[in-house]
């Protein structure tokens, strides 16, 4: 049940950090809302300094929490089904922050994440009933197609 989480999580945790980053390249301002390159550039190299401090990482029970509403109202789950699956998410989440953080290429990283994302959905599949692992089926599809898309996309 924990690489189920582990791989959702990692899943999820990829797929806000790839369309965040789309929206806000440069530290959110793209391009300085039409401000010149060379000034940019100017201020990206003084600030690189600041930049680094300002980086926050989102903290874990805050993605776990809205993972866990969203499976909450879409699967009806119930109150020792939420606690278990908000630990397997838990520990999935941690283990895919460490992945992204490890050296090795993002290929590497990209497929342990994914079979970390398998195994996560492997264990929350454990403690679900029938109707909700048919409900829970059709969501990893959906985000499957999604991670598709957004491969696509990048021309992989």
């Amino acid at each position: 049940m924990k690489t189920i989480q582990k791989i959702l999580s990692g899943a999820f945790i990829i797929l806000f950090i790839t369309t965040t980053s789309a929206q806000y390249g440069n530290n959110g301002y793209g391009n300085r809302y039409g401000g010149s390159n060379r000034m940019s550039q100017m201020n990206s190299g003084m600030n690189q300094g600041s930049r680094q401090e300002t980086k926050k990482e989102v903290p874990i029970e805050l993605t776990v929490g809205k993972i866990m509403d969203n499976l909450k109202t879409e699967l009806t789950l119930d109150e020792l089904q939420v606690i278990a699956i908000s630990n397997i998410m838990t520990e999935s989440v941690k283990t895919q922050e460490v992945l992204i953080k490890k050296e090795g290429s993002q290929e590497d990283k990209l497929k342990e994440i994914q079979a970390l994302s398998e195994t996560t959905d492997l264990k929350i599949m454990y403690l679900l009933y029938k109707n909700q692992k048919e409900k829970y089926s059709k969501l990893i599809e959906e985000r499957k197609k999604r991670m598709e898309m957004i491969s696509e996309r990048r021309g992989h």
